[in-house]
């Protein structure tokens, strides 16, 4: 992924207001992120425990979503995987929702995914990140088709999010 600047980022939302991206906490270390090894942008909002942003490039243009995090059940203590990366976390995995872009999300209308609960799919996929023992399961695919994997299931959430 290309780096993006704090202005690219806050025009890309697409499911909130501009006011509302203006207001947005973003990354401290924005500039330090490892861009080369990220498929999507993702933080949670040091101010907000229960918010988290995304933001990724697909098809040449950045489109950044807010999401919710769901409130702390009892499943959370269970080992859960990430819908993205397929990584396997105990209690290191969170429904994300995102209210739908445009009219939909204005009549209350969300999406929702299991994800890593830090955002970090593209670090996992790479092995930059350990989530743990048994985190990863052994599979036949290269770097480059879990990677692919990775940003499909990603394009397939931004979709249902945008109606696109």
């Amino acid at each position: 992924m290309e780096p993006l600047t704090e202005r690219e980022i806050r025009a890309a939302f697409v499911n909130c207001t501009k006011g509302e991206a203006k207001r947005l906490n973003m990354p401290r270390d924005l500039a330090e992120q490892p861009w080369e090894d990220l498929d999507y942008l993702g933080w949670r909002d040091p101010q907000a425990p229960d918010r988290a942003y995304l933001v990724a490039v697909l098809d040449g243009r950045p489109t950044a979503l807010a999401l919710r995090r769901s409130t702390a059940g009892s499943w959370q203590a269970r080992r859960s995987m990430c819908s993205m990366c397929l990584t396997t976390h105990s209690g290191g995995v969170s429904l994300m929702v995102a209210p739908r872009a445009g009219k939909a999300g204005q009549q209350g209308n969300s999406v929702g995914a299991y994800i890593c609960d830090d955002l970090a799919c593209s670090l996992y996929v790479r092995g930059k990140r350990d989530a743990g023992a048994g985190a990863r399961l052994h599979e036949t695919l290269t770097l480059d088709e879990k990677i692919r994997r990775t940003v499909t299931n990603l394009a397939a959430f931004v979709a249902k999010v945008t109606g696109a």
